[in-house]
């Protein structure tokens, strides 16, 4: 029996489509509706008080049109300040997005690895509790970049970029006391697989990079298991505010099938 539901995924832009593109590999039936909070963007900046105060309310209205199966905060900042509000109030399964901390622990060989996020995630203490949990014998550094998540957003739109700015981010956590030891690196907020290309190459020594999104798009796989597909699965992006889509980002979103646009 066909089950026309959409899986909803959540970001302040683009960055969940490094989410995305997991899912749709494990999960090709499916239907997605992928939205992005461009009315609210960027979420890094903003204090966990006006990310609480908006989240929730937006996804209960985005809830109330789609009819989700499930709903993925594929968002790194709004999953370590909402996720326990929006499941509360929310009467299906809602998969929140955490850093990688657990993979990055165990492949880690110099016992030292960074996390690079928005300003707003690595100052989480979820941050403290993952690192306490899983890499307590590690050197664990953070730096916090705004500035990267304008850099895949305008990756996406067509924009050219330059790696001295990509250069800038990681100086940011290598040049820290320890920084040399580290090996490896979480890209903890979505937007930042869509750079890690870009990351590597701007390194000064070789990297491994390390995100959630092959563990979230397993997570959602085993929530769904078993369950009815649509006979013809289509994929919609949308936006929350009037947005000048170029050809470069309409190109991006067909990439993964998101072949309608709609404003909220």
């Amino acid at each position: 029996m066909a089950d026309d539901r959409p899986i909803l995924m959540f970001d302040s832009g683009v960055g969940g489509l490094s989410v995305l593109a997991p899912t749709r590999a494990l999960l090709p039936a499916a239907s997605y509706v992928y939205v992005a909070d461009n009315g609210g963007f960027p979420y890094g900046t903003k204090s966990e008080a006006e990310i609480a105060a908006r989240v929730p309310a937006l996804l209960g209205r985005l809830v109330e049109r789609h009819r989700p199966r499930l709903v993925t905060i594929a968002c790194n900042t709004a999953s370590t300040i909402v996720l326990a509000a929006v499941r509360a109030a929310l009467d299906l399964p809602v998969v929140g997005t955490v850093p990688a901390i657990k993979p990055a622990a165990e492949q880690s060989v110099t016992r030292a690895f960074g996390v690079l996020g928005t300003d707003a995630t690595v100052r989480q203490p979820y941050v403290d509790d993952l690192s306490a949990r899983f890499a307590a014998d590690c050197l664990v550094l953070r730096h916090g970049s705004a500035r990267l998540v304008e850099l895949a957003e305008a990756k996406l739109r067509g924009d050219r970029t330059y790696v001295d700015d990509y250069r800038a981010v990681l100086s940011g956590l290598l040049d820290q006391p320890g920084g040399e030891r580290i090996d490896t690196v979480v890209l903890a907020c979505t937007h930042f697989p869509l750079v890690a290309e870009e990351l590597a190459a701007a390194a000064p020594r070789p990297l491994r990079f390390v995100d959630g999104g092959p563990g979230i798009a397993r997570r959602i796989a085993h929530l769904t298991q078993g369950q009815c597909w649509p006979k013809a699965p289509s994929g919609e992006a949308v936006f929350t505010a009037p947005i000048e889509t170029s050809d470069a980002l309409r190109s991006a979103l067909a990439s993964h099938s998101l072949d309608r646009l709609s404003i909220l």
